[in-house]
């Protein structure tokens, strides 16, 4: 069972020739409302590749409340911990170029509102995964994997977007999972002397995390742990949108790992479904289910 602590949102999505600039204006010719949120999105990711999932956060009490739990809800995630607050849903502002490059602009909302004492109803368990974000309050965070610690579950943390850690949670977290940016700011945060990103993330794995997996976009992944490294090209595809691309990876690896897969063919799912995810506009309607990851897993060991 994978349990996730994190945001939920609705987005609204423009498709735009260029991003804009600072103090600049662009057009685009219209706009759609989807599910989001990187909880939401890594939630359904891994429901979609197979995994039994349960979603922990808050929303409002407006129509977007309605769009943010419509995926969730036909995807089969569990929802009875999702708290209803009396603040407005997360909403997220994306606009997305031609080349499928994006930015974001989130307004927390009802996230800020999410409590890890949401998840002791639940009863997290040994052989559990608790999946992290950092889209609710971050000392929330923190005491979900104090919970997590206590019942003997796993714990994955997306350090996006990137915050501050406190270096005795991170010695807590089983798998952390950063993109290249992400990677090199934890490392200043942390004071680490090494400048080079493969030796960042081997650092992490030697003295804080057990696991730390550097998702490189169009280059792949690379994963440094007790086993040493182990690196996966990208799934050729063609980039329509990236905005799900690594929500797509944290919940195709993180459903992989749930079904017992070995950590080299959890990270090749993962991979595949971050891919596939590139293909349509928008985050939860573009993440792929696990019949699509399984077909495409042929083409790419080929």
């Amino acid at each position: 069972m994978i349990t996730v602590f994190g945001s939920l949102n609705a987005d609204l999505v423009c498709q735009v020739r260029q991003l804009p600039g600072p103090g600049e204006t662009v057009t685009g010719s219209g706009y759609t409302v989807v599910p989001g949120g990187k909880g939401a999105n890594q939630a359904l990711a891994a429901a979609r590749a197979g995994a039994p999932v349960r979603m922990v956060g808050a929303v409002g009490q407006d129509a977007f409340a309605e769009v943010a739990l419509q995926s969730l809800h036909r995807g089969g995630v569990e929802l009875s911990e999702v708290a209803e607050t009396t603040g407005r849903t997360g909403c997220a502002f994306i606009a997305v170029d031609g080349a499928g490059e994006n930015l974001i602009v989130v307004a927390s909302g009802a996230n800020l509102e999410a409590r890890a004492e949401l998840l002791q109803p639940i009863g997290l368990r040994r052989g559990d995964l608790l999946l992290l974000q950092m889209e609710v309050p971050h000392a929330e965070n923190w005491k979900a994997v104090d919970l997590a610690e206590a019942a003997g579950t796993a714990v994955m943390l997306n350090l996006a977007p990137v915050g501050p850690v406190p270096p005795e949670v991170l010695r807590r977290i089983d798998y952390l999972i950063v993109n290249e940016t992400e990677g090199r700011q934890l490392a200043a945060q942390l004071g680490l002397v090494e400048t080079a990103l493969d030796q960042i993330a081997a650092r992490l794995a030697a003295d804080y995390v057990k696991h730390c997996i550097v998702t490189l976009g169009g280059q792949g992944v690379a994963a440094f742990g007790p086993a040493g490294c182990h690196r996966l090209p990208a799934l050729p595809v063609e980039v329509v949108d990236t905005t799900a691309a690594g929500d797509a990876f944290v919940g195709g690896f993180a459903a992989a790992l749930d079904a017992g897969e070995a950590l080299e063919d959890a990270l090749a799912l993962g991979v595949i479904a971050g891919g596939l995810a590139c293909r349509t506009l928008g985050a939860q309607p573009s993440l792929p289910t696990r019949d699509e990851i399984a077909e495409a897993l042929g083409r790419y060991r080929a």
